[in-house]
């Protein structure tokens, strides 16, 4: 179908002919001495079936694509196309003359309007060009997107498969700490653990869950963790009524409390705490903060390791730069805030 019918701007393509019927009845009332309503009662028709001839130029214009090997025969193919159905056109309109009885009037302005149907011909061939390459850089942008799209919800699947073999070891590596020490707590770690993953797996490969669901799982993480630290881990939550259906990524916070918990309660020897807060600010968006207690005199950690690295990489991902992740650490405490941009699951 042709792109200006199937965008329903058909209407729009007749109106911009009104200025040439204009300049036509002009040109015909001076050469041929007609009155004004007599020569816009012959222009008009003739614009108007015009208009939907030059329409047919655009699948001409599909067959012969612009090449620079191939410009003698586009210009030979159009040029002839022009000639023919100009001539065409100028033989309607003496027909049109003769039919409303003014056969004289016709003869001075065959000339005008044969070359005026060359000129708008051509034209026509001129804008469809430009309409096809519109088309073919719109096309090459949705499959570019596209191609963005699918590497982006790869990687998204790459990460979230690298999550829980992460958790699992250093759960693993917790447990096995403790056999030799209590081996009563060992066991319910392992209980917490297996219920902990029987919850992941139950995701499959939904790319969002709500945000309620999340911090479920990030609860039963802290549940496990809280086995090994008994006092030592406090958690706090300050959750906003509004987000609790809002989508995140699944296992999203995940990552962020182990490493709250690895690189900061572990290295405490007296009780610290993991506060994860969380509220629909300003924009619709989502804000996050997951803050936990580090000892400042201990050795220097690696900051950003597996566990920022794969949330940003995730954001990065899914909301293509428009969510943000920053870490700050003041007075005792790390903090790493998170703000989602609103939208619906997709």
């Amino acid at each position: 179908m042709h792109p200006i019918v199937r965008s329903g701007k058909l209407g729009l393509y007749l109106l911009a002919w009104l200025p040439v019927g204009a300049a036509l009845a002009v040109l015909f009332a001076r050469q041929s001495r007609l009155s004004w309503l007599a020569s816009g009662a012959v222009v008009f028709p003739l614009c108007l079936i015009y208009a939907f001839v030059c329409l047919s130029s655009w699948y001409v214009c599909q067959g012969l694509p612009l090449r620079r090997e191939q410009m003698p025969r586009i210009l030979i193919s159009h040029l002839g196309s022009a000639v023919g159905i100009s001539g065409l056109w100028t033989a309607f309109a003496k027909v049109m003359f003769v039919a409303f009885s003014m056969p004289s009037a016709i003869d001075p302005v065959l000339p005008s309007i044969f070359g005026m149907g060359i000129v708008l011909y051509l034209l026509a061939v001129a804008v469809h060009y430009v309409l096809i390459a519109v088309e073919a850089s719109q096309e090459a942008q949705a499959r570019e997107a596209e191609a963005r799209l699918l590497a982006g919800e790869a990687e998204l699947r790459a990460l979230k498969a690298q999550i829980n073999p992460h958790f699992l070891f250093n759960s693993l590596h917790s447990i096995s700490a403790l056999t030799s020490s209590d081996a009563a707590k060992a066991r319910e770690m392992c209980v917490l653990l297996s219920g902990f993953l029987r919850s992941t797996l139950g995701l499959g490969e939904r790319a969002a869950i709500p945000l309620e669901e999340e911090l479920a799982l990030a609860r039963s993480y802290l549940a496990i963790e809280k086995v090994r630290f008994g006092v030592r881990l406090q958690v706090e939550e300050n959750i906003g009524p509004a987000c609790a259906r809002f989508p995140v990524p699944a296992l999203l916070l995940q990552p962020l409390v182990e490493n709250a918990v690895i690189h900061g309660i572990a290295n405490l020897i007296e009780a610290g705490f993991v506060r994860i807060s969380a509220d629909v600010v300003e924009g619709d968006d989502l804000a996050i903060t997951v803050e936990n207690s580090f000892d400042r005199d201990a050795p220097p950690t690696r900051r950003g390791g597996f566990g920022l690295a794969a949330t940003r990489k995730r954001l990065d991902a899914r909301y293509g730069g428009r969510a943000t992740l920053h870490t700050a650490s003041h007075d005792g405490t790390f903090r790493v805030e998170l703000r989602l941009p609103a939208e619906e699951e997709r």
